[in-house]
């Protein structure tokens, strides 16, 4: 997706935040529908940050209750909507 080529950081948010409320509202809207890979990678060059901070903004989806993540396999949608799996 060329959407994030257009982001304007907010200086009062971290950049993980942001990139978890850009994903999230991917994941409500359905551009990531159930069952979606999402690549540590591939989120790493689109967003131009390090490994870490997509990794920080995974951390928040998951608390969210929108991806799993299992070791070795990477995040994947679990459903749309932010009130639990």
């Amino acid at each position: 997706m060329t959407e994030s080529e257009d982001i304007e950081w907010d200086a009062t948010l971290y950049k993980y935040e942001q990139i978890a409320q850009i994903l999230a509202k991917r994941i409500m809207s359905g551009a990531y529908p159930p069952q979606t890979l999402l690549s540590e990678v591939t989120l790493e060059h689109e967003f131009g940050v390090a490994r870490r901070t997509v990794r920080l903004a995974m951390e928040i989806l998951r608390e969210q209750g929108l991806v799993i993540t299992k070791r070795g396999k990477g995040s994947v949608v679990v459903h749309r909507g932010g009130n639990g799996a």
